[in-house]
């Protein structure tokens, strides 16, 4: 399936990290936030990727065009000559489409700039590209292939340190308790569409406020509830902790280094 990856927003919340890098390239260990997503998809044989810019398009663009295999791939220096024999390679079998999708567009208009590059897709995989999990991705995309839904995403449930409150008679508190406890679920991405979706729509409309709102009225959109792993780069404290759990060797979320 092809993977449709949004990564053309300024990322105001994490702006202060670097003016100069966007966010899909934002480092966690050896490689950007947009990188460990689409290894992810790889890994489950979806390889085919258009990526949605806008916002520093062009250092996007020139990442991938000087793609350097061997920061995280084993090799072998041969001489002074320099000869690099690389032992293994991570791109080498993708396919990339760069699609300038507008500076300042919501991801309903992304996602339209792109419908010609998903003609002939019955279904299609989309994604924030700042979220990563250790879902078992076809395991999802097969159960949500049984339910023939136009849309379906990832509900999981919030990473945040606050508390959700649950009051009553004006202000009276019935309960507080963490977020991570409480009957709050989030929209955490991971899309699997269908050509459909196209009809629902419209030009100059969001994805999930207009077109989803649509689809919910007739009862076809699905939300995959995981308990699982599953952790934004919204804000430098997430990229900090995502950093720390790659560092540590504890990154949940790179299931293809597993045996």
């Amino acid at each position: 399936m092809k993977v449709v990856l949004f990564c053309g927003g300024q990322g105001m919340r994490i702006r202060d990290y670097s003016e100069s890098v966007p966010k899909p390239l934002i480092r966690i260990g050896y490689r950007p936030i947009l990188w460990h997503v689409m290894k992810y998809y790889a890994h489950f044989g979806h390889k085919d990727f258009i990526l949605c810019l806008g916002y520093k398009a062009d250092v996007i663009k020139d990442y991938f065009l000087h793609y350097e295999e061997t920061l995280s791939n084993d090799f072998v220096l041969n001489g002074g000559d320099k000869e690099i024999q690389l032992l293994n390679r991570d791109i080498d079998d993708w396919r990339i489409t760069f699609v300038d999708t507008g500076a300042s567009s919501s991801i309903g208009e992304r996602l339209l700039a792109v419908r010609r590059h998903l003609a002939g897709e019955e279904v299609f995989l989309a994604n924030y590209s700042d979220g990563v999990t250790d879902l078992d991705l076809n395991r999802y995309i097969a159960d949500v292939g049984q339910r023939k839904a136009v849309a379906s995403f990832l509900s999981v449930r919030p990473n945040l340190s606050l508390h959700a409150v649950s009051t009553r008679d004006g202000g009276v508190v019935e309960r507080i308790e963490p977020f991570s406890t409480a009957s709050v679920w989030i929209n955490g991405g991971f899309f699997v569409l269908r050509q459909e979706i196209f009809d629902h729509l419209h030009p100059g409309e969001d994805l999930v406020v207009e077109a989803f709102q649509r689809l919910i009225r007739r009862g076809e959109v699905y939300a995959y509830s995981y308990e699982g792993f599953w952790a934004a780069m919204d804000t430098f404290k997430d990229r900090e902790e995502l950093d720390d759990l790659w560092a540590r060797g504890q990154a949940p979320w790179m299931v293809w280094r597993e045996p």
